[in-house]
C-alpha cells in the first residue's frame, strides 16, 4: 500500500557555521520509501549571526541571555529560509525537519556534577518556526538516540540507504562538512548491515586557517592549498591525535577539532614553515589522509575487495585540491571517486535532505537511527514535534 506523498523541507546548518541549507523533498511509501529532491536553496548567515554562532560553539563562558537570544534568532532565520525556498519553487510544505545549530556535542560519557553521561545541544527555536510557517516542525533529533546509549551521530545513514543503496554496487557516502563522516552501504544490504562514523575534521580546520591567515571564509576550490606544500612532519604528528585511534562507533565536533585544535595546528605548521599556503595544504591533507586511513582500516576489510562507488557530498566536494588528494589515496584501493551531484543530489543538499527524511520518519512513528552506526542499544523514533 502506498502512503500519501508528503512535501517535507529539511533544514541543516552544520559545524562549519557558514549558513543554512534547505532541501525540499517528496516522500511516499509503497513497498519501499520513495524520495525525490524537488528543490534546494542555500542561505549564508548574516555576518553578525555567524559571529554569534561561532562565539557560542563550545564556548567556555557565555551568558544565558545570549544563548536564549541566539536560539530565537536562529529560529527566525530557519523559518525565513524555508519560506523563501518554498515560494521560489511554488511549493506547499507539509512538514519541516530542522536539525538546528549544534553548540555542543559530547558523544561519549563524561563526569559532571557527580554523574557520568553523554549530551548534545542544538539550538533554533522550533516552536517559532512552526508558528511562522504554520506547519509541524520536527527538531532535536539527536537526544533520543543518546538516551538509548548511542552517540547521537551520525544520523544520515537511513537517508544514505534509501537514496543510494544498490543491489549490485557497494557504495561509500562521504560527507565533508565541518566534520567529515561516512556511511558504508554494501551491495544489496539491509539497514542493520551499514557502517557509519565520523572520520575526523572536514572543512573545520581549513576554514579556520582561511579566516585567520587570509581573511576568507573558506578556501574556494582549494586554490590556497594548491599553492602550498604539505608539511609531512606536522601531518604525521597531527594524525597521532587520540581521536583517530578510536574504533567506530565514534563521533566528533568542535570539541575535538575546533578553534583550540586549529590554533595548535597552525602553531605546529609555523615551527616548520612561515608560508601560510603550506599550512592550508597541510590542513587539507589532514582531512584527506584521515578519510583515507579510515577507509583502509575500517571500511576496506568489510567490503572484501568489492568495486566501490565513493560518493562525496558537503562543501568539501567543491574543493578541487581536497578531491585530488582523496582520489590519490582512494582510487588505488578500488574506489571510483565522484560527487553526489552525479546521482541527482547537489553535494550541499544531502544532509538537509536527510533531516527531511528523518522528520518524515518521526511523523510516521518510525525509527530514524541506525544502532550499528551510533552505538545505540535499540532503534529509536527521533526528535520532538512542534505544531504550528
Amino acid at each position: 500500500m502506498t502512503s500519501k506523498a508528503m512535501i517535507v523541507a529539511g533544514v541543516m546548518s552544520g559545524t562549519s557555521a557558514d549558513g543554512i541549507d534547505v532541501a525540499i523533498v517528496r516522500i511516499a511509501r509503497g513497498k519501499r520509501i520513495e524520495l525525490k529532491l524537488v528543490a534546494h536553496e542555500a542561505f549564508p548567515y548574516p555576518a553578525a549571526l555567524r559571529r554569534a554562532v561561532l562565539a557560542a560553539m563550545n564556548a567556555k563562558a557565555i551568558s544565558t541571555a545570549e544563548l536564549a537570544k541566539l536560539n530565537w534568532r536562529l529560529g527566525i532565520s530557519y523559518a525565513e529560509a524555508v519560506s523563501v525556498a518554498a515560494k521560489r519553487h511554488g511549493l506547499e510544505i507539509d512538514l519541516v525537519g530542522c536539525h538546528g545549530q549544534t553548540l555542543y556535542h559530547q558523544g561519549r560519557a563524561e563526569s559532571y556534577a557527580g554523574r557520568k553521561f553523554a549530551c548534545t545541544w542544538q539550538v533554533g527555536e522550533a516552536a517559532l518556526i512552526a508558528a511562522e510557517l504554520r506547519v509541524p516542525v520536527v527538531s532535536n533529533f539527536r537526544p533520543a538516540d543518546m538516551a538509548a546509549a548511542g552517540q547521537g551521530a551520525p544520523l544520515v545513514p537511513l537517508f544514505d540507504q534509501v537514496y543510494f543503496g544498490d543491489a549490485k554496487r557497494a557504495r561509500v557516502l562521504q560527507n565533508i562538512g565541518g566534520i567529515a563522516n561516512l556511511t558504508v552501504i554494501p551491495a544489496s544490504s539491509e539497514i542493520d548491515e551499514l557502517i557509519a562514523f565520523d572520520t575526523g575534521p572536514g572543512n573545520m580546520v581549513i576554514d579556520w586557517l582561511a579566516q585567520k591567515l587570509f581573511k576568507r571564509t573558506f578556501d574556494r576550490n582549494g586554490t590556497l592549498a594548491a599553492k602550498g606544500q604539505v608539511l609531512e612532519s606536522v601531518l604525521k604528528a597531527m594524525l597521532r591525535n587520540s581521536y583517530f585511534k578510536l574504533t567506530p562507533p565514534r563521533s566528533a565536533g568542535r570539541e575535538q577539532f575546533g578553534r583550540e585544535y586549529a590554533a595548535a595546528f597552525l602553531a605546529a605548521c609555523r615551527r616548520v614553515s612561515r608560508k601560510p599556503e603550506d599550512a592550508m595544504a597541510t590542513a587539507t591533507a589532514l582531512t584527506a589522509e584521515s578519510i583515507v586511513r579510515s577507509f583502509r582500516q575500517f571500511v576496506s576489510p568489510a567490503l572484501k575487495g568489492a568495486s566501490i562507488d565513493y560518493l562525496v557530498s558537503g562543501g568539501g566536494a567543491r574543493n578541487t585540491t581536497l578531491m585530488k588528494m582523496l582520489a590519490a589515496g582512494l582510487e588505488p584501493q578500488g574506489c571510483t571517486l565522484a560527487t553526489t551531484e552525479e546521482f541527482g543530489l547537489p553535494p550541499e543538499a544531502k544532509e538537509a535532505a536527510a533531516f527531511a527524511l528523518l522528520a518524515w520518519a518521526t511523523w510516521n512513528r518510525l525509527p530514524g537511527n541506525v544502532p550499528r552506526a551510533t552505538g545505540a542499544k535499540r532503534l529509536a523514533v527521533l526528535g520532538q514535534i512542534s505544531f504550528g
